[in-house]
Order: structure tokens, then C-alpha cells, then sequence
């Protein structure tokens, strides 16, 4: 197996060792504001995927993509399956031709998309999507208006969702059955928005070993100035209102 294909087909398993990895630390998260099911379901979920992936007969990125969201819908139970699998699903038709800058900010986008549809959730609701947000947003503020190579773009979505996971700890969750807790919800990290945080940093490091490179430690604070946009200080300008004579 080569090409794009294999490299997701590797992400996939990274993913899958990791979340097995963490299961009883994402069970533990998920006792105390859920059912305490969430670990089991992402473990047993994704390592299906894993093997699902694995037997693919030399598939490109989307069918890779496509197969392990499908996977995970069917294996994981409760609300994560479809958040995590059918979001998938979707995103999977962006990467039509191959895995390249433009084709990963775009699957970046459709997933965030699906997910807050799916769990109709926002930033501030204490679920993955606050996770996923400043996650995608950064991934494509680097791409698109820094210029950085996707690698380091990716190091800094890890950055961007790690800040995200610890934004849940201290927010009420209004989403989810630890929105059922009210005001006891708040002081609890979201397991969620772990797990997405979790595949990211496995996304990352598969990245960097295909690349032959260290896996990058980035800050997701941008280099760029904003108002350096000249279409920006146009807009401004002529938001202005006249001086008087």
C-alpha cells in the first residue's frame, strides 16, 4: 500500500493504539459528567476502523476515510459514533484526488461543519467542538494567510485544540448528558474534546514521521498582524464616519 491512502491507513492505526492507550483516562472524564462509556466506545470504535482500514486493497485517502467513518458509526456507541464517524463520512468526499494543503483545509472544514450540525453545538457548549474550532481555525489562518507548510499549520491546530480542551474545564456544559448536571458540569473536562485532541496529536506525529522529520512543537499564536490585510484596512475606511468641516 503507498501513497496518500497509506498514510491514512497509518493515522488510522496511530489513532486507534492511541485511544486504547488512553481509555480508562477518557472512561475516568466521562464518569464523572457522562455514563463513563466513552472510553470503551472510542476504543472498541476505532480499532475497528483500524482493521477495517488495513484491509482495503490499496485504497486512496477517501476510501480510507470513508470506510473508517462508516466503521466508527457502526462500532461506537451513543452520540460519539455519529459525531465522530458520520462527520467522517462527509469530509471524506474533500479529499477526491489526493491529501494536499488545499484538499485538508477543506476536509478540516467539512468535519467541523457536520459536527456542529450533528451535535447542533458551538464554542462554549463544553463538547469536541471546542475543541475542533480553534483547531480548524488555525489550521487554515496558517495555510491560508501565513503561508507555513502544512506540517507546522498542523502543529499549531494541536496547539489551538489543546487551549480548546482546557477552555472546557471551567465553562458550564449546555450539550451532551453533562449538560443534564447544570452548573455542576463546570470544573469537568470535556472527554469529547479530549479524544478530538488526541486524534490530532496521532495525526501529527504520523505526519512528521512520513516526512521524516521531528514532530513540530508550534504556538498557536499567529505571526501575522491583522490589520497587515489591506482589504481589511480598506473595509475600515469606509466604515469611518466623515469628519465634520
Amino acid at each position: 500500500m503507498t501513497g496518500d491512502g497509506a498514510a491514512v491507513v497509518a493515522a488510522v492505526g496511530a489513532v486507534a493504539e492511541r485511544i486504547q492507550a488512553e481509555r480508562d483516562h477518557l472512561t475516568e472524564l466521562d464518569s464523572a459528567i457522562g455514563d463513563a462509556d466513552h472510553g470503551g466506545n472510542m476504543a472498541r470504535g476505532w480499532a475497528a476502523a483500524a482493521e477495517a482500514a488495513r484491509d482495503l486493497d490499496d485504497p486512496d485517502a477517501e476510501t480510507v476515510a470513508k470506510t473508517v467513518g462508516k466503521t466508527l458509526m457502526s462500532e461506537v456507541g451513543g452520540a460519539s459514533g455519529p459525531l465522530f464517524g458520520g462527520s467522517l463520512v462527509f469530509a471524506a468526499a474533500e479529499l477526491d484526488g489526493g491529501v494536499d494543503a488545499e484538499t485538508a483545509v477543506a476536509f478540516a472544514e467539512t468535519y467541523l461543519e457536520k459536527v456542529e450540525d450533528r451535535g447542533d453545538a458551538r464554542v462554549g457548549d463544553q463538547t469536541m467542538v471546542d475543541a475542533l474550532t480553534p483547531a480548524v481555525h488555525t489550521f487554515k489562518k496558517s495555510i491560508e494567510t501565513d503561508g507555513l507548510p502544512p506540517i507546522e499549520a498542523l502543529a499549531k491546530a494541536v496547539d489551538a485544540a489543546e487551549r480548546g480542551v482546557a477552555f472546557t474545564v471551567p465553562i458550564r456544559a449546555r450539550k451532551g448528558r453533562a449538560s443534564y448536571l447544570g452548573w455542576r458540569s463546570v470544573g469537568h473536562q470535556d472527554p469529547g474534546a479530549t479524544s478530538a485532541l488526541f486524534i490530532l496529536e496521532e495525526l501529527l506525529a504520523v505526519a512528521a514521521e512520513r516526512l521524516g522529520v521531528d514532530a513540530p512543537r508550534a504556538d498557536a499564536t499567529s505571526p501575522t498582524i491583522p490589520d497587515d490585510d489591506p482589504d481589511a484596512e480598506a473595509s475600515d475606511d469606509s466604515d469611518a464616519a466623515p469628519e465634520g468641516d
